[in-house]
Formats: C-alpha cells, sequence, structure tokens
C-alpha cells in the first residue's frame, strides 16, 4: 500500500508537470487494464514512451490494440510526434500488439531497463504520427483488428 501510494503522488506530480499521462481501460464497465504515456518531452523531440497492461480475462480480444491506439491518437492530436514502445522480447503478446499497431520495429535495445533488480533486454518500436495521418485506430481497424468503438 505505501508503495502504491508512492507511485500516485509521483504520477500526479507528472501528471501537472505534463510528462506522464495514465489512462484506465475499461470494457463492459470493468477496469480491465491501463495504458501509460510517460517520459513525455516537448520541444524539438516531442516523443514519449507507451506501456500497457491487460487483464489476462481479456487479453487477444482485441482490447490493447484499441486502447494503445487510442492513446496514440490523443498524443498524436496533443502535438506529440513519436511515441516508443519498448518490449522484452519474450513477451510475444505485447510484441504482436505492437505490430497490430502498424509500430515500426526499430530493433534490440540491450540491458535497456531494470526490472527486478536486472537489466534486460528490449525491443523497442516506434508510431510516428506522420506515418498514420488518418489516426492509429482508424488504421488499426482498416486492417481488421482492434475493438470497434
Amino acid at each position: 500500500a505505501a508503495g502504491f501510494s508512492q507511485l500516485l503522488r509521483a504520477q500526479r506530480s507528472q501528471l501537472k508537470a505534463g510528462t506522464h499521462l495514465s489512462y484506465g481501460v475499461f470494457l463492459e464497465g470493468q477496469y480491465v487494464g491501463q495504458v501509460s504515456l510517460g517520459s513525455v518531452v516537448r520541444g524539438p523531440f516531442n516523443s514519449g514512451f507507451v506501456g500497457y497492461w491487460v487483464d489476462r480475462a481479456v487479453a487477444g480480444r482485441g482490447v490493447t490494440p484499441t486502447a494503445v491506439a487510442l492513446v496514440a491518437d490523443e498524443a498524436f492530436a496533443r502535438g506529440l510526434h513519436r511515441l516508443e514502445i519498448n518490449i522484452r522480447p519474450e513477451n510475444a503478446a505485447s510484441l504482436r500488439v505492437a505490430e497490430k499497431l502498424g509500430a515500426v520495429r526499430e530493433g534490440l535495445r540491450r540491458r535497456y531497463l531494470c526490472i527486478d533488480g536486472e537489466y534486460r533486454d528490449h525491443v523497442g518500436y516506434v508510431l510516428l504520427a506522420e506515418d498514420h495521418p488518418e489516426g492509429v485506430l482508424a488504421a488499426l481497424q482498416a486492417a481488421g483488428g482492434g475493438l470497434l468503438i
């Protein structure tokens, strides 16, 4: 509980600064996950990092790609131009989400992020606003993916 309270305080501070946004994912009125847009940097960079998770009970139903697409479209509407998604290579489901979104694989990020006390490799993907002029959600749905909303 103390760690969660600390996390909430940090996220509120980052929200005020405009450097981190967290979005709840709801399906049929139930909270089933979260999409985060973090490490937002403005100026010439205009970029951020996307992270996401959903409850296993709804995995594989198009919930995650739809939620990430909505957040990406919102980020691009707010003037960001580049969104990075970094995924552990063994996380096949998450890799599929990035690919369904049309994210471009940029390569392996060796020992990229410390998780459980060890630096872990990640595969880097990127979404660029100019690659999705019609919107990420529209492209996802045109390709037959995601939920109809």
